[in-house]
């Protein structure tokens, strides 16, 4: 967290970080027709970022950024999620609380849609932002209960460092202890629905992941990771063929070590041995296709 001067008084600042999904078993379906899921998630740095500024009205959203400016205004009307968790924790805290007014302005830095969990982590970003500027102090666990009722992956965006993903996103594990490496993320500017996604989906199940506690380097990372597969990916191509193409595109980069799609897509990583090398391949794919967004960098661990 953030703190800022402005006109105003104090300007709360909140990160919202880019999840990705190293890889993604689907590996069953309950009774309700929600599918569990088994995946390691890791951060980066590439993020949302949330702002908020004090005021005597109702608290209201405004979205800025590279990808706030092609949303319309509905976008952050009620339905949005980060107004969903605004809302969510002005119940948790009850009428005897003071709940402030003001603007939340939300920095759209990510794609929409995009499987890097752009939504979930702006509501995650608001939950954490708002208990401060409120002064709830919910604590961890009502936070987590709140994210759970906001979508699967709000939870782990939440906590915002490396985790083992599991159930339908509300059950989180430690993560095996990660090398440094270096990471691209890739979208084509497509967006892709989850829902149609996991429709598209054929085959049966996948067996949870069998992982170590450790690894040596990014070279034995991308080694396991080899041996397992993101169950989405498939539809998600046949959905939208130009997955295809970004990682054939990520794949054939120098010093990559692998290429995979993040969730449901359409955003795809590619996984590097350090973050320089990461950050020269974003700069030739950003040279190579103007139209996509693309990201180097270095993994996140916490806000």
């Amino acid at each position: 967290m953030t703190t800022v001067a402005s006109s105003g008084g104090v300007a709360f600042v909140e990160a919202a970080p880019a999840k990705i999904n190293l890889y993604l078993h689907v590996t069953g379906r309950r009774a309700d027709g929600y599918h569990c899921l088994d995946s390691l998630v890791v951060f980066a740095g590439a993020g949302d970022v949330l702002h908020y500024e004090p005021g005597d009205a109702p608290l209201t959203l405004k979205l800025a950024g590279r990808f706030g400016a092609v949303l319309d205004e509905a976008a952050a009307g009620p339905d949005n999620l980060v107004m969903k968790a605004a809302n969510a924790l002005r119940t948790l805290a009850g009428p005897q609380a003071t709940v402030r007014g003001g603007t939340l302005v939300l920095e759209k830095n990510l794609p929409v849609a995009s499987g890097i969990g752009g939504g979930s982590a702006d509501a995650a970003a608001a939950l954490r932002l708002l208990d401060r500027v409120w002064n709830i102090q919910a604590g961890q666990v009502n936070l987590l209960r709140l994210a759970e009722g906001l979508g699967a992956d709000v939870p782990v965006c939440l906590l915002s460092h490396s985790a083992r993903m599991e159930g339908i996103g509300e059950v989180l594990g430690a993560a095996p202890i990660l090398p440094e490496c270096g990471l691209v993320l890739v979208n084509c500017g497509q967006a892709v629905s989850t829902p149609a996604v996991f429709r598209a989906r054929e085959g049966g199940f996948v067996p949870r992941a069998e992982l170590p506690t450790h690894w040596d380097g990014a070279r034995e990372l991308a080694d396991t990771l080899q041996t397992l597969e993101n169950s989405l990916e498939a539809p998600a191509c046949v959905l939208c063929p130009t997955v295809e193409k970004v990682l054939s595109d990520l794949a054939t980069q120098p010093e990559c070590l692998m290429a995979r799609m993040s969730g449901s897509g359409a955003t795809c990583f590619g996984l590097f041995p350090s973050a320089h090398e990461a950050e020269q391949a974003a700069a030739r794919l950003a040279d190579a296709h103007e139209a996509w967004w693309v990201w180097g960098g270095a993994l996140r661990e916490g806000v």
